[in-house]
């Protein structure tokens, strides 16, 4: 008998000094088998958007492909919390839209949402959803979806300074509702120092060790993805010379009538 991990659950363990799991999933089958893994929170990341879909940047997708990922991930989950990652312009207009956008995940199966960055306009929409009833993940340092104002990919927090404006931002987010805060590309030592000034966990995507969780790719962990690796993300698996390999047999097989056998026919 499994027990639901909640929001509450992420808090204890951070409380408790107890780090935890967050991978991403895109589809029922992958969501299953890590959620029977022991993954603790799975993150449907819109960085499908480049490791499922085959676009460039997050900024291609939109609601109605997370309205799709969503619900096949949460048909296949018992104990992980789900997470669904808001897409680019699904919370930026105004907070109405924004509320019923992470409604719609919500519904879907998801038990919380993650928005990108700070603003004064990101903290009313926060606030707004966390009134509403939906958790937020909060999520600093590097963010994908302000790819460009940020002038590429480049690591956030280097400096004293940097790593203190991030942390100001990290205590509004808190103060605004979030139970969590992703910490993307910030050295080891600014998210050290971060997280230990905040109450809610810090999750590292490339932020060091001594974040209260690590968040990775399933894609990059499992090795199917290979059009790029991050310097932070380990590889766990080979799935793309798996999946070549097994579709190069198949192929061969039924070409020279080795599929199907006598057993595989009615």
């Amino acid at each position: 008998m499994y027990k639901k991990v909640t929001v509450k659950t992420i808090q204890k363990f951070k409380d408790e000094n107890k780090k935890f799991s967050v991978l991403t999933a895109y589809d029922y089958s992958t969501a299953k088998y890590i959620d029977e893994a022991g993954i603790d929170v799975i993150l449907i990341g819109d960085s499908l958007s480049m490791v499922a879909l085959g676009y460039d940047t997050t900024h291609s997708i939109g609601i109605e492909e997370m309205r799709i990922f969503t619900g096949a991930v949460a048909r296949g989950v018992q104990r992980a919390l789900i997470v669904t990652d808001m897409p680019f312009l699904s919370y930026h207009t105004d907070v109405p839209s924004a509320v019923k956008n992470c409604g719609e995940m919500i519904k879907l199966g998801a038990n919380a949402v993650k928005i990108e960055g700070f603003s004064d306009y990101i903290l009313d929409v926060i606030r707004r959803l966390v009134e509403t009833g939906i958790p937020v993940m909060g999520h600093l340092g590097f963010t994908p979806q302000f790819l460009n104002t940020l002038g590429g990919y480049k690591i956030q927090g280097k400096t004293k300074e940097a790593a203190d404006e991030i942390l100001k931002q990290a205590k509004k987010l808190e103060k605004a509702g979030v139970f969590s805060i992703v910490l993307e590309m910030v050295p080891q030592e600014s998210a050290k120092y971060i997280t230990e000034n905040l109450t809610v966990p810090t999750i590292s995507c490339g932020a060091g060790k001594y974040c209260d969780a690590q968040v990775l790719v399933s894609d990059d962990v499992f090795g199917k993805y290979s059009d790029f690796k991050p310097k932070f993300a380990r590889k766990y698996g080979d799935m793309r010379n798996l999946i070549f390999e097994c579709a190069k047999q198949y192929n061969d097989d039924v070409k020279s009538g080795k599929f199907p056998s006598d057993e595989e026919v009615f």
